[in-house]
């Protein structure tokens, strides 16, 4: 019995030995709580993309895709979310179609790309999950012209990456 008295207070010992920071840390900031000064992502609405510029981003993003023999889905929409043009390229999945939508939708309605909600759920910020339209995925990206909102392109077919890659060409296209 003693030597279990004796283990028992060498073990107290130690930890009451220990530094305060080792013994007991204070949990981490929640980076949630950071209150920005300005509004983030804070891009007004402007008139809606018309189709021919609807078209000519479809098509960059299109030529970007058969550079390296991607299938995508590329769809755009107005300033309201509304489908203005879309392409399907042959072979892409039919599953993408109403992804490359969701993403262009969620672009415009958050003001953000898409990859803003993946970068977030990667960090274990999974309130983002509860956001009506967010998709956490690459590949929904914002057109802006002149300081406002007009549309936003979503392309869906490939890995994130590969979207975000083929969205970026058309998005450059609308910014000329």
């Amino acid at each position: 019995m003693s030597r279990r008295v004796a283990a028992l207070m060498i073990v107290l010992c130690t930890l009451y030995a220990l530094p305060a920071s080792e013994a007991q840390q204070a949990p981490p900031a929640n980076p949630l709580d950071v209150v920005p000064e300005k509004m983030p992502f804070d891009v007004p609405y402007g008139a809606p993309i018309v189709l021919e510029r609807a078209l000519a981003a479809i098509t960059a993003a299109a030529n970007e895709a058969r550079k390296h023999d991607w299938k995508m889905n590329v769809a755009v929409v107005d300033s309201g979310g509304n489908l203005v043009a879309f392409e399907r390229m042959d072979g892409a999945q039919l599953s993408s179609i109403q992804v490359s939508e969701h993403k262009a939708r969620a672009a415009v309605m958050f003001r953000r790309e898409t990859k803003v909600f993946e970068n977030a759920i990667q960090q274990s910020n999974y309130t983002v999950l509860t956001l009506d339209g967010m998709i956490g995925s690459r590949g929904g990206i914002p057109l802006i012209e002149g300081g406002k909102l007009i549309g936003a392109i979503g392309c869906s077919g490939g890995t994130s990456s590969q979207d975000e890659v083929t969205c970026n060409a058309g998005a450059a296209m609308v910014k000329k």
